[in-house]
């Protein structure tokens, strides 16, 4: 169904997932991703992590819970859109944007293959590639948010395929109210530890998650941090730029000193 989303955000509510996968198949179906070969290594989660071809992966992990009973936690792990976005500031090609509706968006032919955003992403999301193995060349790769669907008045494929509604799309501040108003009736199930993650993390995620416990035990970090080294980068960008042009212009002086110096040695 069609919506006019403008601030688009998505909430998961890992509460309410099952591990089904739909999520992660309707990811590789819209998107034309190709399967991965996988085997059986002990680990619940098959592929056994995010890469160039999978980018949205279903994460296992056993809980004990304060009350002693065990728990299934799933992580829908996957790019968290961050409103303050250090993949954005690193790329030098532009790769990856904030598209207007506030998610980062990916264009694939933009991409030098420099892996700036796989160096400096808090949640280690981006992954790198190598699209051709003649000339070694590789791209990164990330979850789009379906830009492609969003951007034209459709929902994710993710969401379009949940079938226990644990993944929302729409307006970001609604989504912020609903996620809030889950953690209450959690809190008041004895789930003290219940939180909404991505509220104000980051400036503010566009995937926003409703956890039962703390971020760590999902493998997410409590507080996310801008990192040091990309606002590093995002300051020397410019200055390189600059000095760039410095050598451009410098070289352009430098041929046409030679040329005059050359015709003057003609002329005597």
């Amino acid at each position: 169904m069609a919506t006019d989303v403008k601030s688009a955000a998505l909430l998961l509510d890992l509460t309410k997932c099952t591990a089904c996968r739909g999520c992660q198949a309707a990811c590789k179906q819209w998107n034309d991703l190709p399967a991965e070969d996988t085997q059986n290594v002990g680990s619940y989660q098959n592929p056994q992590n995010l890469s160039y071809d999978t980018y949205t992966l279903i994460h296992f992990d056993e809980h004990e819970r304060d009350d002693g009973t065990l728990a299934w936690l799933f992580l829908n792990q996957r790019c968290l859109h961050c409103t303050n976005a250090a993949c954005v500031d690193v790329c030098p090609t532009g790769a990856l944007a904030h598209n207007e509706m506030g998610f980062v968006s990916y264009e694939e032919e933009k991409c030098n293959g420099c892996g700036y955003c796989t160096q400096y992403c808090p949640f280690g999301i981006p992954r790198l590639g190598q699209v051709d193995t003649i000339t070694g060349e590789a791209k990164s790769s990330k979850c789009t948010f379906c830009q492609d669907r969003t951007t034209n008045g459709l929902s994710p494929a993710c969401a379009q395929a949940c079938p226990t509604g644990a993944i929302l799309y729409g307006e970001r501040d609604e989504l912020v109210a609903k996620g809030k108003q889950r953690v209450e009736e959690l809190k008041a199930k004895g789930r003290s530890a219940a939180r909404l993650y991505g509220e104000n993390e980051l400036g503010g995620l566009h995937q926003m998650y409703v956890l039962e416990t703390k971020a760590s035990v999902y493998g997410l970090p409590e507080d996310p941090k801008y990192p040091a080294g990309a606002t590093l980068r995002n300051v020397l960008k410019p200055l390189g730029n600059v000095a760039i042009g410095a050598a451009l212009v410098g070289s352009v002086a430098a041929f046409f000193i030679t040329r005059r110096n050359i015709k003057m040695e003609q002329v005597e």
